[in-house]
C-alpha cells in the first residue's frame, strides 16, 4: 500500500504528464490555444506515452478533473490516480496545472498531430513531452478473456 506522500507524489507526476499533453510538438503540427486544446480533449480518453518511458490512460474531464492510470518510467506498478476538478486550468491563451505542493503552475503547448492525437509538451521545456492518442474507453476495460462454461451441457450430462 503507497503512503499519502507517494499517492501525491504519483498524482502530481501524472498532472504533469497528462498536463503535458498540452505541450509542443514539430513545426508541422496544429498548435492549439488554450479553448480550442481544451475541446479537442475533454470528455476523451486517451492513451499516453512520455519522452521518458512513462505511459498510462485517462481522461481529462471539461471541469479540470482528471482520472486515468500511470505507470512511471514504463515499468513497476500501473497506479490510478484521480485529480480534483481545476486541477487543469485556462490561464489566458495557455493550459495550466495548478498543483497543490508545487511552487509554480506549469502551463503547457499542445499540438493536434492527426484528428485523434496530440503531443503536450511543457512550455519552455520542448523535450518534456507527451504524445496522446485517442482510445475507446472499452479497450482498457478489457484484460483477459473470461472463460464461461455452458451450464446447460453440464445439466444435461448430470441427468
Amino acid at each position: 500500500m503507497l503512503g499519502w506522500g507517494e499517492m501525491i507524489s504519483m498524482g502530481k507526476r501524472l498532472a504533469l504528464v497528462i498536463a503535458g499533453l498540452v505541450c509542443t510538438l514539430p513545426a508541422k503540427a496544429d498548435e492549439l490555444r488554450a479553448d480550442a486544446a481544451r475541446a479537442f480533449i475533454a470528455g476523451k480518453h486517451f492513451a499516453y506515452s512520455c519522452f521518458d518511458g512513462t505511459t498510462g490512460n485517462g481522461r481529462i474531464y471539461s471541469d479540470g478533473s482528471v482520472a486515468g492510470y500511470i505507470q512511471v518510467g514504463g515499468s513497476g506498478a500501473r497506479r490510478y490516480v484521480v485529480l480534483p476538478s481545476g486541477t487543469l486550468q485556462v490561464k489566458g491563451d495557455r493550459y495550466c496545472a495548478s498543483l497543490r505542493g508545487v511552487p509554480f503552475e506549469p502551463c503547457f503547448n499542445v499540438d493536434r498531430t492527426s484528428g485523434v492525437s496530440f503531443r503536450g509538451a511543457v512550455s519552455g521545456l520542448g523535450f518534456a513531452y507527451c504524445d496522446f492518442t485517442r482510445r475507446s474507453t472499452r479497450a482498457d476495460l478489457y484484460h483477459r478473456p473470461v472463460r464461461v462454461r455452458d451450464v446447460r451441457a453440464e445439466a444435461v450430462q448430470r441427468d
